[in-house]
């Protein structure tokens, strides 16, 4: 495992717990020389991470595509900045430098961000672990969401097996260690004749 990928809110959040958090995953991925791979801004959970992961003597590498660098507040003492021309070539870029994904608190783009990719994997497109950072309980509903999804048959046995989750970041890393990912059927389409 060289890097992990983070996807999670330009905000704080309500509770202090999810700062902490953050700053508990950066510590972690710094101890263990992990490269933090995450979207490059200063600011909210994305900065706690990274500021974490940087002052215990871990890589980043943010990735933030040129319309964000301003809005989002880029950080200015990463490793490397990656400067990307869209959201999409961002994803794109964090899943090509990433081994394996995990979701910290966040709105709507981080849940975005998390289901694209493990969407990926359940389309075989890549084969990394992806795991959920169940900080203070905050993805409980999420987490009940995908279960029904399962119950409801629209998620198979095996891709629930996919969300790796955990309250403690050390536990989540240690599950990607361990992870086997599901084998997927390659579809070929049969043109019509």
């Amino acid at each position: 495992m060289q890097a992990l990928a983070v996807f999670c809110g330009s905000s704080q959040g309500a509770h202090p717990s999810y700062m902490k958090g953050a700053q508990v995953l950066g510590e972690q991925l710094a101890k263990r020389s992990i490269t933090l791979i995450y979207g490059g801004s200063s600011i909210g959970l994305m900065g706690a991470v990274a500021d974490s992961t940087l002052a215990n003597g871990g890589k980043v590498i943010g990735v933030i595509p040129k319309f964000l660098q301003d809005k989002e507040i880029a950080h200015p003492n990463l490793s490397d900045l990656v400067i990307v021309d869209s959201m999409h070539e961002r994803k794109h870029k964090m899943e090509e430098l990433a081994d394996g994904f995990i979701m910290l608190p966040g709105g709507c783009g981080t849940l975005e961000e998390f289901f694209e990719v493990f969407t990926w994997g359940q389309l075989g497109l890549h084969q990394k672990p992806i795991g959920i950072l169940n900080i203070d309980h905050y993805f409980d509903l999420l987490i009940s969401l995908i279960g029904h999804m399962n119950e409801q048959q629209f998620l198979q046995d095996k891709f629930l097996k996919m969300a790796l989750v955990s309250e403690s970041p050390a536990d989540l890393i240690q599950q990607f260690y361990t992870y086997t990912p599901p084998e997927v059927k390659t579809f070929i389409r049969k043109s019509q004749t």
